[in-house]
């Protein structure tokens, strides 16, 4: 059973049977109802009529062998006594219930009522000649010269002159509202199914063709998975529904994901190739140094391991970086950690309001040592630090009067690994990550860093973030 509904188009097929089975059920049944109940008020209408009909005449004293309505035509007729005693009936009335009487042969009439006759059997006293304005109505059968019938019967009362108060029954055949209510049970049991079929058939056409864009996605994502081709695209039906929006957000998370693969590797053939060279020449001078003891640089040896070292410091930040390393809400003074990172520095000015931030001391410490690292090998002679509130953001500018960032490499310079003409010495210059750290910190402490052109014409830099 699992198996059998385990699609979403088998699932959605039952359900929208099962809902449609449950309103033509529903609905059929008032229809039955309410059908039956209209052709039994119908019924009890013309048996109400008849049984006034046979009242009116005996209210005028019409002698029994001489009443209109008992010649059986419309209906099986009776009337009885107030002791009820049978006196008339319909020709050919065999058999009868659903009246006070199951009689069908009039018996002799009692003694005439007096005075003294009780009379609490009637809730309101009637005059002679007066019909009462109510009717009982009951269920019952009749067999009328053989044929046998269900009946609505009305009963009527009326009071005569010289017969006391007698009871009318006249009854209506029920055979029109049996045969209706057949007839409609009839076309339910047949059209039902039918529409059944038809909706489970609709249901299932629709869905399948609703859903055949989702299998496309779901084969070219199994091809893509299997090729690891990450360029390929799942299609995007022309129909801008939720499907279209599900293929469109899966080509914008394969983007994502080729554009961070591509980034990785990149990254990784740039790591290598950045150690590769220290490394090798830490190695070289270590192998004239094993050979020639006496041409041993032992400075030369020392700037490459920290060069090494400082590298690996960055790799490894990256990397956390990368991971989703979230930093901490703990709130920070850029204007004293801005005069921390300064002292010490030569040329390097600091202009600061207090202003406090949210986030990692160590990690914004380390965006704002390497901006004025930045700064300090490409400044003439001067480097401004200032710290400043704008609205909700603080911002903080590192600026100097070198030649400054040309506008067409102002986002490539926070690429990683990504060294510009004047800043390409592996020895000056560093390994260009300093600028892609940086970014990548601001990004994750939720705000952002730009590099412009500087009062003095060189670059500037200006990290903004929310403050505290």
């Amino acid at each position: 059973m699992r198996r059998l509904f385990g699609s979403v188009r088998a699932r959605a097929t039952l359900g929208a049977t099962l809902v449609v089975a449950v309103a033509l059920v529903a609905a059929g049944a008032a229809v039955l109802l309410s059908l039956r109940s209209n052709l039994i008020g119908e019924a009890g209408t013309q048996a109400e009529q008849s049984a006034r009909a046979v009242a009116s005449e005996l209210a005028a004293g019409t002698p029994y062998d001489k009443l209109s309505g008992l010649d059986g035509d419309d209906g099986p007729v009776q009337v009885l006594d107030e002791h009820k005693r049978l006196v008339a009936a319909s020709e050919d009335l065999q058999k009868i219930s659903g009246t006070d009487s199951g009689q069908v042969k009039p018996q002799p009439p009692a003694s005439p009522r007096t005075d003294d006759d009780d009379s609490d059997d009637h809730e309101e006293a009637l005059e002679p000649g007066e019909i009462a304005g109510e009717s009982v109505f009951s269920n019952g059968a009749a067999t009328i010269d053989g044929d046998a019938e269900d009946y609505r019967f009305a009963a009527v009362e009326v009071e005569t002159q010289d017969r006391g108060t007698l009871k009318v029954y006249a009854g209506s055949p029920l055979a029109a509202e049996h045969g209706a209510v057949r007839t409609a049970l009839t076309v339910m049991l047949i059209g039902f199914p039918l529409l059944l079929g038809v909706v489970a058939g609709v249901t299932w056409l629709v869905t399948r063709r609703a859903l055949r864009p989702v299998e496309g996605i779901r084969s070219e994502m199994a091809a893509i998975t299997h090729s690891e081709d990450l360029a390929r695209r799942v299609p995007e039906p022309d129909t801008h529904d939720e499907i279209a929006r599900l293929a469109s957000t899966t080509n914008e998370t394969l983007a994502a994901l080729e554009t961070s693969v591509e980034r990785q590797r990149r990254f990784v053939a740039d790591a290598s190739h950045e150690l590769r060279s220290p490394i090798a020449s830490l190695r070289t001078q270590l192998e004239v140094a094993a050979a020639h003891p006496e041409l041993l640089d032992l400075d030369g040896a020392v700037e490459d391991t920290v060069r090494l070292q400082h590298l690996a410091a960055d790799l490894l930040l990256l990397a956390r970086l990368d991971a989703g390393e979230r930093p901490n809400d703990a709130g920070v003074d850029l204007a004293g950690l801005a005069r921390e990172e300064a002292e010490g520095r030569t040329g390097v000015t600091v202009d600061a309001e207090p202003v406090e931030v949210a986030g990692s001391r160590g990690q914004l410490g380390r965006v704002l040592a390497n901006l004025l690292d930045n700064a300090q090998r490409h400044a003439r002679s001067a480097v401004t630090v200032s710290v400043r509130r704008e609205g909700d953001r603080a911002v903080v500018g590192v600026a100097d009067d070198g030649d400054g960032v040309p506008e067409a490499d102002r986002e490539r310079i926070f690429e990683r690994f990504v060294r510009l003409d004047a800043a390409r010495s592996r020895d000056d210059g560093g390994a260009g990550l300093g600028l892609a750290i940086a970014r990548d910190v601001a990004v994750r402490h939720g705000g952002t860093l730009t590099a412009g052109q500087g009062p003095a014409g060189g670059a500037l830099f200006e990290l903004r973030l929310p403050l505290a």
